[in-house]
């Protein structure tokens, strides 16, 4: 299955679905567990040829930056919708981290060995996170318990980057998340 924790270009990104307002839900006033003091800056709904793949949401901590997403501590969680298999989740992982930046052949094999290992299969109401920390790595839960740890900075940037960066395959669910909906045409 192509469809990993982003979709190929043809997916269909539904920002308004569940964007993300003060008034939208009793969770945007709450912190988040796995990143004590957070709040939610933003979610979208991602849709695959119409159908529904997963809820992301994202979480910061104050003074969160959205034109600087990879410097600062974020927590991205997906629910997922359909049932995905762990090692198709890693490989389209990897083929989107690559539009965020060139990396080598062994740090890709590296990086793809370590993700294969940390995510697993998932099935609709699973929730899988991921914390950003700068300068260190990246953190990964899986309905809430430890799933592994990748250890590299840079792994960490571009993997977020899949999500946050200007390059990404999704720029609607990216300004969904970072709080930056484009405002209806009137």
């Amino acid at each position: 299955m192509a469809i990993g924790l982003m979709g190929a270009a043809a997916a269909n990104t539904t920002a308004a679905e569940g964007a993300a307002r003060p008034e939208a839900t009793a969770a945007t006033a709450a912190s988040h567990p796995l990143l004590p003091g957070s709040r939610l800056q933003g979610e979208a709904a991602f849709r695959f040829f119409g159908l529904r793949i997963y809820q992301a949401r994202l979480w910061t901590l104050p003074g969160f930056d959205p034109d600087r997403p990879a410097a600062q501590p974020a927590l991205l969680e997906l629910t997922y919708q359909r049932e995905l298999k762990g090692e198709a989740i890693a490989d389209r992982s990897l083929n989107e981290m690559r539009r965020a930046g060139g990396f080598s052949e062994a740090q890709a094999e590296r990086w793809l060995a370590q993700m294969r290992r940390i995510f697993p299969d998932v099935k609709d109401g699973d929730r899988l996170a991921g914390l950003h920390l700068p300068g260190e790595g990246a953190r990964f839960w899986l309905n809430g318990r430890p799933a592994g740890t990748v250890a590299d900075p840079e792994f960490s940037r571009l993997f977020f980057g899949i999500w946050l960066a200007p390059t990404t395959s999704e720029p609607a669910l990216r300004l969904a998340l970072l709080g930056r909906d484009k405002p209806a045409a009137r």
